[in-house]
């Protein structure tokens, strides 16, 4: 799945001072099911941090607009497993350094070129945090080698459940004043040191506060308020669609759905 390359160097756009932050567009070829392989690079200034898809207490999560890319039909992005930070007293999630995001895309139209060009709205952070934009176009180039930089990042991502030995996963939901308090219990070797739980909602008319984590033998408790995006009532909330990420010292865990508990 991945590629040897020449990557164009795209720098930050002005909202960004001195170059804080640039962008890299990295090629890995095809697989033999025919989808491309990509990755964006984002390499930061000494000191300097960004945040994972879900950035805990006090980051600002990236989000990606496609608008121009070419002959994409289905498009996946692998996160690596992120480091928690604390900052100024709250419990960030994120990357320094470095941060490389593989890209696979499944074309529309297959053995066409494929345009990956869009923006990413991110934060990056140091002693003060800087709302910032990156803007990306790239021909993916089909012919690419395995790319070792792309097959790193992919080899860091959070266990799935399976391969973390998880045995079981339910969540009992609360009505709070505000929305529904998610308490999962999940049955799971310990992840190493001190575990930190996040529970994602998987659904857009939802935001998930912090989530407080404990360890109760071979049980971790992850307790999370679902909230409503907009104004208005909580109207529903899908246990299938709950995402429970647990980061540990040795390793991290994925964990797609839960049942009633």
């Amino acid at each position: 799945m991945i590629g040897s390359l020449a990557p164009q160097t795209l720098t930050a756009q002005s909202v960004v001072p001195d170059d804080l932050v640039q962008v890299e567009i990295l090629d890995g070829g095809v697989t033999a099911s025919g989808s491309y392989i990509g990755a964006l690079r984002l390499t930061l200034q000494e000191g300097w941090k960004t945040y994972w898809r879900s950035p805990g207490e006090a980051g600002i999560p990236p989000q990606f607009t496609w608008r121009g890319s070419r002959n994409i039909g289905e498009l996946s992005i692998t996160w690596p497993t992120p480091q928690v930070f604390s900052t100024s007293g709250y419990q960030t999630i994120g990357y320094h350094g470095q941060l490389v995001l593989p890209i696979e895309i499944t074309p529309e139209r297959p053995g066409r070129p494929v345009r990956l060009k869009g923006r990413m709205e991110l934060g990056i952070c140091k002693d003060v945090c800087v709302p910032s934009e990156l803007s990306f176009d790239h021909q993916l180039d089909a012919q690419a080698g395995r790319n070792p930089a792309i097959v790193a990042a992919i080899a860091s991502r959070p266990y799935s459940a399976r391969e973390a030995g998880v045995r079981a996963a339910t969540c009992r939901l609360k009505p709070t004043q505000y929305g529904i308090e998610v308490e999962a219990r999940i049955t799971m070797p310990s992840a190493g040191g001190k575990e930190v739980a996040v529970i994602e909602p998987g659904a857009p008319h939802l935001y998930a506060g912090a989530t407080s984590t404990d360890r109760s033998g071979q049980t971790l408790i992850a307790t999370a308020e679902l909230m409503p995006a907009t104004s208005g009532s909580l109207t529903s909330v899908d246990r299938s669609k709950l995402r429970i990420t647990v980061l540990g010292q040795d390793h991290a865990v994925d964990i797609t759905g839960c049942s009633a508990g």
